[in-house]
């Protein structure tokens, strides 16, 4: 009899099932049209250069102030410059490249707290999946400036260095600004993941550390002084598989 009201239950328990996976495949219709608006939008925008810091920093930080007149120094230098969209240092972001030549753009994200989107877009793309968000970042960046922020600041961090380290992504210059703040973090990789084996010497070298604003100006052009912005052709390749 058990076994009877086993089998009896068992259409109810794959029909719910079958309900779940429709939903996740009309998910995937979702997902594509995400990265479909990304690259139809982003790919006319280059050079670009990503910024991240934290969304808690207020209006009167330095960190905030910093942010907002590296943003203007790059929009006036004619990189369009992309931000998450949010409030904190993504919104001085997004204030000081409205302020510039270039455009001010933002990949929005909706979270149940913390954000929103600020009002200094030119071009504003909104996301349901950090996923997707996260290869527009990547994708079409001529360079990745992260100032001090929480964990959202460290994975984008992570993320960049990760693909360029495994040759996923094509190199470019990851600057992190303020030494006060990421001196800790380097002084253990320095210490501790370098002599552990779980990353290499020469894998230091993939960021370096500014503290004033022209410096990033400067490193970003300095490294392009014998190169083109533009990925080459090897390197789109290697995007188009990001």
């Amino acid at each position: 009899m058990n076994d009877l009201n086993l089998q009896l239950d068992r259409p109810s328990v794959l029909t719910a099932n079958e309900g779940e996976l429709a939903r996740e495949s009309w998910k995937i219709f979702q997902i594509m049209a995400e990265f479909v608006e990304g690259f139809e939008k982003l790919a006319s925008i280059p050079p670009s250069v990503s910024i991240f810091g934290s969304a808690r920093t207020r209006e009167d930080h330095p960190n905030y102030i910093l942010a907002a007149d590296i943003a203007k120094r790059l929009s006036n230098s004619g990189f369009s410059v992309v931000s998450g969209g949010g409030p904190g240092i993504m919104e001085a972001v997004n204030k000081g490249a409205y302020a510039g030549k270039s455009l001010s753009v933002g990949l929005n994200i909706a979270l149940p707290h913390e954000q929103a989107s600020n009002a200094y877009q030119d071009l504003g793309l909104n996301f349901r999946h950090f996923f997707a968000r996260k290869v527009m970042f990547v994708k079409f960046a001529t360079a990745y400036v992260v100032l001090p922020g929480g964990f959202g600041t460290l994975d984008e961090l992570a993320e960049i260095l990760t693909l360029v380290q495994t040759g996923k992504s094509r190199r470019i210059p990851i600057i992190l600004v303020g030494s006060p703040f990421w001196s800790g973090l380097i002084q253990w990789f320095r210490q501790t993941m370098v002599p552990e084996g779980t990353i290499a010497p020469e894998d230091l070298d993939l960021f370096q550390l500014v503290d004033k604003p022209e410096e990033v100006v400067e490193a970003i052009f300095a490294y392009y002084d014998d190169r083109c912005f533009e990925p080459s052709v090897a390197e789109r390749e290697k995007l188009l598989h990001l």
